[in-house]
């Protein structure tokens, strides 16, 4: 005969938790260990068990309900009805009536009742642990023009966390606005430091993450590679791809390395080499502001800007246009006011 695990999750929309899972394992995990077969009633979203309404309550001798709060009412009754001709044992279960007024089960091993309490039984309970992952997504960014490939970027960061088993925690390092509810960059950086690794198609995802000495998988989103490929490359940060040369196989691998005690290391030593860097910045920007410190590195190649400017973004043609038209409304008012102010004497010859 087998015993038939039956709880919260075995109902529809009864708001199951992840302590409700866990226990319910815990119990199968104790059957298998009695030498007892098993079914585990279940009920959508939950697949995979039995349908305790369809079941033949004949087919069991044992049914345990286990995890929640467990009282009097319809559905409990017509639930215990149906089984009644089975050892009835409830586990881990928090008793809303008082077990002096009533108590269903044969044997109640409650988390607690009007008797007694008992830790949940979710203390004993070992689950693996999955890498938590910052996920940090770039916004489509219009001053690369035609090179821009953050769609695409985006995208294979996306099927990379779906691919697997992970706490993915959205990121978001804008602060204006901020679409993860994080409000100061102490924020930000607090939450991707406490991260196990880090995917993002962000350069400051890509540098905050390394700052703190957590390994990163960074795609740039421009086609050939531009300021995320190049801060990796300058401070030797090798896990980073662009849009040419990044694939979903590639990028397995490279979550598997971010995962790797190696992959730290080298974090920490990125950060490193950057820091000694940064330092060099401090003190040539310091000297900089010395009065008595005259050099230029000034370059205008008046040539070269006109070129550049031959085929300008939209919103510069567009500011273009409105300054132009701005200019001959100013000229055609200062001229009627001029013609008012002499009688518009023809005579007159009005220069600009």
């Amino acid at each position: 005969m087998k015993t038939l695990v039956v709880g919260w999750f075995s109902f529809k929309k009864m708001y199951v938790t992840a302590g409700d899972l866990m226990a319910r394992d815990l119990a199968c995990d104790w059957l298998e260990r009695a030498g007892h077969t098993y079914d585990v009633a279940l009920a959508p979203p939950f697949v995979g068990g039995v349908d305790w309404r369809s079941v033949d309550p004949k087919n069991y001798s044992h049914l345990v309900f286990v995890c929640g709060p467990f009282g009097f009412g319809q559905l409990t009754h017509e639930f215990l009805q149906r089984f009644s001709c089975c050892r009835l044992i409830g586990l881990d279960l928090t008793m809303l009536e008082s077990i002096n007024v009533w108590n269903p089960f044969d044997v109640l091993l409650e988390r607690d009742s009007s008797a007694c309490s008992r830790p949940d039984i979710t203390f004993l309970s070992r689950q693996p642990k999955v890498p938590v992952v910052g996920v940090i997504l770039v916004h489509p960014q219009g001053e690369y023009k035609d090179r821009g490939r953050h769609e695409f970027a985006n995208d294979a960061i996306n099927r990379l966390v779906a691919s697997r088993e992970m706490v993915a925690v959205p990121i978001d390092t804008c602060l204006d606005p901020n679409t993860t509810n994080l409000r100061t960059a102490a924020e930000v950086e607090s939450l991707i430091a406490r991260m196990d690794l880090v995917v993002t198609t962000r350069l400051h995802g890509t540098v905050l993450a390394l700052k703190n000495g957590v390994p990163v998988v960074a795609i740039d989103g421009i086609a050939g590679g531009a300021k995320v490929l190049r801060q990796a490359e300058t401070i030797g940060w090798q896990t980073v791809f662009t849009v040419d040369n990044v694939s979903d196989e590639v990028l397995q691998k490279a979550f598997d390395y971010c995962l790797t005690e190696q992959a730290r290391e080298k974090a920490r030593e990125c950060r490193d080499r950057a820091i000694n860097v940064v330092e060099q910045i401090r003190d040539e920007f310091i000297s900089a502001l010395d009065p008595l410190n005259s050099s230029s590195a000034k370059v205008w190649c008046e040539e070269a800007l006109d070129k550049s400017l031959l085929n300008p973004p939209l919103v510069l043609r567009m500011k273009q246009m409105a300054v132009n038209k701005a200019r001959s409304l100013k000229k055609k008012t200062i001229s009627a006011i001029v013609k008012l102010l002499l009688g518009n004497n023809k005579s007159q010859t009005i220069q600009y």
